[in-house]
């Protein structure tokens, strides 16, 4: 195929790539040692590269040839002669555990440099050119959070916003929002971004020993959405999880019977929006977008009504049937929420607030506090991106993977949440990743440009490829087929030509 003359930068993808060192196995697909690829677009050409993510995990596992260091589905010692009470008195020490720096789910950019991103409070820098791991940022050294999500937002400065989660600090579990700024004052080029970085404001968690488990959260032009849900982390499970020799992963747990609560941070005033509203009890872990209309936030996420979803992919459940066998129990479901910021406060009990045309509904309860249902804009999506331009504005356009009612997605889909029609792009034996859509640099509209996606094929014997569509007419302009053994991925992002620093710089 062709691809358009504008179309030159870097695909960074990020995802688990090594599940066996030596003769011990990681329990979990998502323990994977980080694996980054990229594809890099130059005068109509495609080259790739991939190199696993140099992490401190990655040398100790290796030098050690098994794994020692714990990721959250795998619990390793890393010294098996030990003692129980040399190893308990070592972990009574710091009840929270030090956490691996395996950057396995995104790519983030801060300032000028690129950065590989967990969920733990460590990231590392790496060079989008090379693949080339760097310095490891502990974010802990400039905002107490032991978690931080690998989905930051980015605003028309540049600046990061990102959420992480403080635990049991000073007696309190909270969840801070966070600026790392875009570029620091001339005078002190030699210091980094993450020295200036800033508390935006913080959430109290409803409960000081279960924190909401949350991968990602919403931006609109005045907010920040942050949703509790009621999937949770149990700290005091979590603290005695090494002496009992089971994962963090099996301290997490979803409670049918809670309810989902809702945070609006203003921020402008970075103080959080005093009324109380909640939704019923839903497992979610992709917020789509979030924009404003006459005195109501709109946010679009993808949810489901249990926690199967990562029990899918713990590798004794992933045969080499998984794509016809496994099964959730939910379907992911686009649920669009409408929440009425500006209502009348005399408005009767039971009365609904949402004066905008839409199925949504928020009721106002007898405390005060008001209760939201959805309107449901379609079923079977995840991985959604967007035109970023379009972040935290009323958009039309959702890039997504199908997936129906298995955890591998089969299809790439385009859907439009305002006529809600969708096209596809699929073909036989092909598994693709998130799509990323990259605009074009003089395109009018906000699905001007194309659509990246890396297809897996089913069988081993055939090649993978990057796959690159209209985001238009979903019609593939071209495919750049690799002759090496893909892995899939998870999170990535596309770095236009003009955003790299050169070398000499």
């Amino acid at each position: 195929g062709q691809l358009p003359t504008w179309l030159q930068g870097i695909l960074l993808r990020n995802g688990p790539g090594m599940h066996t060192i030596g003769d011990s196995k990681y329990n979990h697909w998502f323990d994977g040692l980080a694996l980054l690829h990229s594809f890099t677009f130059k005068n109509g050409e495609v080259y790739y590269r991939s190199k696993y993510l140099r992490s401190d995990t990655y040398h100790c596992n290796i030098e050690a040839n098994r794994i020692v260091v714990s990721e959250f589905g795998t619990m390793a010692y890393p010294d098996p002669c030990k003692n129980i009470f040399a190893k308990a008195f070592s972990y009574l020490s710091h009840t929270i555990p030090e956490f691996t720096d395996n950057c396995l789910i995104n790519i983030m950019k801060a300032g000028d440099d690129f950065y590989a991103t967990g969920e733990t409070n460590f990231i590392r820098k790496i060079n989008p050119q090379t693949l080339e791991t760097l310095e490891k940022v502990d974010y802990n050294k400039y905002v107490a959070v032991n978690l931080a999500t690998s989905h930051p937002h980015y605003d028309s400065a540049g600046n990061v916003l990102n959420m992480g989660t403080s635990i049991v600090d000073k007696g309190k579990t909270k969840y801070l929002l966070f600026k790392i700024p875009s570029s620091v004052p001339e005078q002190e080029k030699k210091k980094s971004c993450f020295k200036h970085l800033e508390v935006v404001c913080s959430v109290p968690s409803r409960s000081l020993l279960h924190p909401s488990y949350y991968h990602s959260f919403g931006i609109s032009e005045n907010y920040v959405i942050f949703i509790e849900q009621p999937f949770r982390l149990d700290i005091l499970k979590m603290s005695t999880a090494y002496i009992r020799g089971v994962s963090w992963a099996s301290c997490l747990a979803f409670n049918k019977d809670d309810k989902t609560w809702f945070h609006f941070i203003d921020r402008k005033t970075k103080k959080e929006v005093s009324t109380k509203f909640y939704t019923d009890a839903m497992v979610f872990f992709h917020h789509i977008n979030a924009y404003e209309e006459d005195g109501h936030i709109i946010f679009d996420i993808i949810a489901y009504e249990d926690n199967s979803l990562y029990d899918m992919f713990y590798l004794k459940n992933m045969s080499k049937d998984f794509g016809e066998n496994a099964k959730l129990t939910s379907t992911p479901t686009c649920k669009r929420f409408v929440v009425p910021l500006q209502y009348d406060k005399d408005a009767v009990v039971d009365s609904n607030l949402v004066t905008l045309p839409t199925t949504a509904t928020a009721v106002k309860e007898k405390d005060g506090s008001i209760y939201c249902q959805p309107e449901i804009l379609c079923e079977g999506i995840e991985l959604p991106r967007i035109n970023y331009d379009y972040n935290g504005k009323k958009y039309k356009y959702v890039f997504a993977t199908q997936v129906q009612w298995c955890p591998v997605p089969t299809k790439i889909a385009k859907f439009n949440t305002q006529t809600k029609e969708m096209l596809q792009w699929e073909e036989d034996d092909c598994w693709p990743s998130e799509p990323v859509f990259v605009p074009n640099p003089d395109g009018k509209e906000e699905d001007d440009g194309v659509v990246l996606t890396c297809i897996v094929k089913t069988d081993p014997k055939d090649p993978p490829f990057l796959l690159i569509l209209d985001a238009k007419t979903f019609t593939e302009l071209g495919r750049a087929i690799v002759n090496v053994e893909m892995h899939l991925d998870l999170h990535g992002m596309f770095i236009p030509q003009q955003d790299m620093k050169t070398e000499t710089e």
